[in-house]
């Protein structure tokens, strides 16, 4: 418990902290407000079909994913850049129990963060389609409630994968890099890639996989919820088991 505390000490008396987490937020509501702001003037005839209200209203994901990821980073990266790790090495000398502290403390941050962007997001993008007489969804509406919360495990997830890359990266700027990589350039250039190899990319990368999970309306080619969600979690957990065994083996 007490390493707990530390950790989140730690964690909050950091400015990069607040402000990775206000950014999440704030880029998830400005950029899914943005994102659905071109359907404002549509008919409801001339909406697309299969149209999902609430996978419309999360469309700000998409950067807000990566500063989620960096504030994950940041909860080690930030120790290594001042020198600070050595202390928290020397004060706790088990390795594991210092990655899990941190683990769990940034989990909890990134869970809360996730969800105030989810409900935010979801809240502001119904009432911009609501206003202007477009189908919405409710809470209430078969599905709506899981992909939410499956939206803000998505977010949570992502952060734990920013903290494992931190831990083997040990570098702010490369962890910058590796998450763009993960969540936004391979999910890009997955569809480019030839044949099967495309396919399998496009759909199983656990970052897309994971997205599959907040969609009420199915997509054609998409995974199903919990299957996407599973590859995500999956994919956390073996960054953080590779970042362990990094911690473990590797001097400071």
């Amino acid at each position: 418990m007490n390493l707990l505390r530390s950790e989140w000490t730690k964690l909050r008396s950091v400015r990069s902290t607040w402000i990775a987490a206000l950014s999440t937020v704030a880029a998830g509501v400005a950029l899914s407000v943005l994102g659905a702001s071109d359907l404002l003037a549509a008919a409801q005839s001339g909406l697309p079909d299969g149209w999902d209200p609430t996978a419309a209203s999360l469309k700000g994901f998409l950067f807000a994913q990566l500063v989620i990821g960096m504030l994950g980073a940041l909860a080690v990266t930030a120790e290594y850049g001042t020198g600070m790790i050595g202390t928290s090495l020397t004060t706790t000398p088990s390795r594991s129990r210092l990655l899990a502290a941190k683990t769990t403390v940034v989990a909890a941050v990134a869970l809360a963060t996730g969800l105030a962007t989810t409900l935010l997001s979801f809240t502001a993008v119904q009432l911009l389609l609501g206003g202007a007489g477009l189908p919405v969804a409710g809470t209430g509406d078969p599905g709506v409630a899981g992909a939410l919360v499956a939206a803000t495990l998505y977010l949570t997830l992502v952060a734990l994968i920013g903290l494992a890359v931190g831990t083997l990266t040990r570098s702010s700027t490369g962890s910058l890099a590796v998450l763009v990589g993960v969540l936004l350039l391979v999910p890009a250039i997955a569809p480019a890639l030839p044949g099967a190899l495309g396919d399998a990319f496009a759909r199983y990368w656990p970052t897309t996989a994971g997205q599959a999970a907040y969609t009420v309306v199915p997509v054609d080619g998409a995974l199903a919820p919990g299957l996407g969600s599973g590859l995500l979690t999956v994919a956390a957990v073996a960054a953080v088991a590779a970042a362990h065994v990094a911690l473990r083996t590797r001097d400071v």
